[in-house]
């Protein structure tokens, strides 16, 4: 699978799933207390749409991140799928980004993209993510 990591701002990037508060608060009190992030997100190299992370995403924007660790990859690619984690009609990725573009979010954990290889851990620390880049 083709991939580049990049610290990316986080004004530019765009969600499609809203998140699970509690989920979030967790996350933002493990960041805080290991000082690193040791997986980055997911984002969708032409429209900058998160495909997986939202969490970590929520919990760094609220400690105060400007830039996200990602792994930007082309979401037209056959090596990624996009399923659902509960059963339901089934969803294409033209509505994820639709969805992101517009600005009305699924509900938390509507969307799973599953992909053909997996991506390493890539551990970036908190105070890289606070300044500009």
């Amino acid at each position: 699978m083709k991939a580049r990591f990049d610290l990316l701002p986080t004004d530019r990037l765009r969600v499609h799933e809203e998140v699970r508060p509690e989920a979030m608060w967790e996350l933002v009190g493990r960041i805080r207390r290991d000082g690193r992030v040791e997986q980055p997100i997911l984002v969708a190299s032409d429209d900058w749409v998160i495909l997986d992370g939202h969490h970590r995403f929520a919990a760094l924007k609220a400690l105060g991140a400007r830039r996200v660790p990602a792994w930007i990859v082309e979401y037209d690619s056959d090596e990624i799928r996009l399923e659902r984690w509960e059963p339901g009609p089934p969803l294409a990725k033209r509505e994820v980004v639709a969805r992101a573009v517009r600005g009305e979010p699924f509900p938390p954990k509507t969307t799973r993209h599953r992909l053909a290889a997996s991506l390493p851990a890539r551990s970036t620390s908190l105070d890289e993510l606070l300044k500009d880049g």
